[in-house]
C-alpha cells in the first residue's frame, strides 16, 4: 500500500513538473524588442555628436577651386581616366571631368603631401577643419586669393560581425554615423542575435577598448560614447543561448516540451509496471 501511494505521488509530481516545463518553454522571450524603455511621448537624452576626424590610412579627396581655374589646377592632383583602374590607385569622383582627382593617403603621423604646400599635418582634424586649414594656408601664402576647398572622406568603414543578417565591412560617407545605422546597413540582428550584448570595440590611444550596448535599453544606447561610430570600429553581436546550445550534440532538445513529455511518459510507464 505504501509503495502504491509513493508511486501515485511520484506520478503526480512528474505530471506537474512536465506541465511547468512545457509552460516555461512556451513563454514569450523578453529580450527581443528594442528600446523597451521608450514609451509614447517619452524623451531620451542623446550623447553629444562626435564628428569623424582624420586618422592614419584615411583617404581624402581634396579639391581646390577658384575664379582662376588654371591657378586652382596647380593644387589639384589629376589622374588620366585610362589609369583609373590601375591596381592600388584610388580616385575621387570627377563629376564628369576629363580627368580624375587623386586621393591623398594620410600617413602614420597624420600628414599628407599637398601640392606646393608640401607636408601638412591633418591628423585629428574634422573634414570642415581640413578644408578651412588648407584654404587659410593658400591665402596666407598668397597662392590663391579666393580659394574654395572641398574635402571628402573616401574609405570610411566599420566591421559588423556576429548574429546579423549581412556580416562584413560596412562603408559610410557621413560625418555622423551611428551604431544603429551600421546595424541597419548590415541587415539588422537575426532573431538569435543577443540584443542585450552588442559589443563595440574601438582603438583608443593604441589600445582596443570594449563597450557593451543593451539594445533593449534606448537610454543606455543613445547615451553611450560609441553611439556615434568612428572609422574602423568593430561591432560584434553575440548569439543567444539557444543558438549556442545548437552547437552541441543534444542542442536544445532538453528544453522542448516534447522531450519532457517523452521523459514523463517513460517514467509513468515504469511506475505503472511497478504497481502491477
Amino acid at each position: 500500500m505504501l509503495i502504491k501511494k509513493a508511486a501515485i505521488k511520484a506520478m503526480a509530481a512528474i505530471s506537474l513538473a512536465t506541465a511547468c516545463l512545457a509552460f516555461q518553454s512556451c513563454h514569450t522571450p523578453k529580450d527581443v524588442t528594442y528600446f523597451q524603455d521608450a514609451k509614447h511621448g517619452s524623451q531620451i537624452e542623446m550623447s553629444s555628436p562626435a564628428d569623424i576626424t582624420v586618422q592614419p590610412d584615411d583617404r581624402l579627396s581634396i579639391v581646390v577651386s577658384s575664379k582662376d581655374p588654371m591657378l586652382a589646377a596647380l593644387f589639384n592632383v589629376y589622374m588620366p581616366q585610362q589609369r583609373a583602374s590601375t591596381p592600388g590607385i584610388t580616385v575621387a569622383n570627377s563629376r564628369g571631368s576629363a580627368n580624375e582627382v587623386a586621393s591623398y593617403v594620410v600617413d602614420a603621423y597624420g600628414d599628407i603631401q599637398f601640392p606646393v604646400l608640401g607636408t601638412i599635418h591633418l591628423g585629428g582634424m574634422r573634414r570642415q577643419e581640413v578644408a578651412e586649414y588648407i584654404k587659410n594656408e593658400l591665402i596666407r601664402q598668397n597662392l590663391v586669393k579666393d580659394p574654395t576647398v572641398i574635402v571628402d572622406f573616401l574609405n570610411h568603414s566599420v566591421l559588423v560581425m556576429g548574429d546579423v543578417t549581412k556580416p562584413g565591412r560596412v562603408t559610410f560617407d557621413r560625418d555622423r554615423y551611428t551604431v544603429l545605422d551600421a546595424l541597419a546597413d548590415a541587415g539588422d540582428l537575426t532573431i538569435s542575435g543577443k540584443r542585450t550584448d552588442v559589443k563595440v570595440m574601438r582603438n583608443e590611444n593604441g589600445r582596443q577598448k570594449v563597450y557593451v550596448l543593451d539594445l533593449t535599453d534606448g537610454d543606455q544606447v543613445m547615451n553611450s560614447p560609441v553611439f556615434y561610430l568612428q572609422q574602423n570600429d568593430v561591432i560584434y553581436v553575440a548569439p543567444n543561448d539557444v543558438k549556442k546550445r545548437n552547437t552541441t550534440a543534444n542542442g536544445n532538445a532538453p528544453l522542448t516540451p516534447s522531450f519532457w513529455i517523452s521523459v514523463a511518459s517513460f517514467l509513468t510507464t515504469v511506475l505503472v509496471l511497478i504497481l502491477k
